[in-house]
């Protein structure tokens, strides 16, 4: 049972602080461990969350059932050699770091570590993230369930195969930039037509919420949704055909390809 289980942390950065609070609520804050890069900054969110701060990887590790790693990539070897003489035998390490992969992880920790490749993205800080799960080549029936529930408190959780990973990085882990660069270019096309930039912002920010709920809750393919939208000879269709001639449907797919190719290279070292 997950209450039954220690669970170390290592990272509490912004993401590594959306898990710990997630790990707090379906463990209970004497079950879970933290430590950190900045000591001053991990020891302080420790206390906030009521959980217990540990000085250095090593130490942290040691009798924990489960290791999360939440660390940037190039710091992910030295956490490794860190972890390598301190993980209990058949310790599920969970790692949040993106572009690195389970083969990666598993040339550096100790042979039989159970393994979860985990993609979340920022929304995880208010409880409405989404994370992909990959099982590692050791990991057990039931790890990716388990992990699904520790993360429970960041948001929903789906499971892809560990080649898709980069892919999902790109679409989600990166994606929440680009709504937030789409808002921008909103509000500053709103300012260029005379609306107050504070009002410009509240007009976009909410058009671009209410739409994705719209489009989570009636489950319709986002092209119908666009076309009801769209009137024949409207402004709808005057914008979007705009945004055709300029190649943005394109450009989007070549970001997000850019991404993908870009998280493959972090995971290569």
């Amino acid at each position: 049972m997950t209450h039954e289980l220690e669970v170390g942390l290592i990272g509490v950065g912004v993401m590594g602080e959306a898990v710990l609070g997630s790990l707090v609520s379906a463990l209970g804050a004497d079950r879970v461990r933290v430590t950190d890069g900045r000591p001053e900054h991990g020891r302080e969110v420790a206390h906030r969350y009521g959980v217990r701060w540990v000085e250095g990887n090593a130490a942290l590790a040691q009798g924990a059932d489960v290791v999360v790693l939440a660390v940037k990539p190039k710091d992910v070897d030295g956490v490794c050699a860190d972890l390598r003489g301190a993980l209990p035998d058949g310790a599920l390490l969970v790692s949040v770091a993106a572009g690195i992969s389970t083969a990666y992880l598993a040339q550096r920790l100790p042979p039989g570590t159970r393994l979860v490749r985990v993609m979340p993205n920022t929304p995880a800080t208010i409880g409405r993230g989404i994370a992909a799960l990959s099982a590692g080549g050791a990991a057990q029936d039931g790890d990716l369930a388990l992990v699904a529930d520790l993360l429970a408190g960041t948001g929903i959780t789906v499971r892809v195969p560990e080649e898709q990973q980069d892919v999902v990085t790109a679409v989600s882990g990166s994606g929440p930039a680009y709504l937030f660069y789409l808002v921008e270019a909103m509000r500053d096309g709103g300012v260029a037509g005379g609306l107050d930039p504070d009002l410009a912002l509240t007009l976009a920010l909410q058009t671009v919420a209410g739409a994705a709920e719209l489009a989570i809750t009636s489950g319709d393919d986002p092209a119908l949704l666009r076309e009801r939208v769209t009137s024949p000879g409207g402004t709808t269709l005057a914008a979007v055909t705009e945004l055709d001639e300029r190649g943005v449907r394109d450009a989007v797919g070549s970001a997000i390809r850019k991404a993908w190719e870009r998280a493959a290279e972090l995971g290569q070292g």
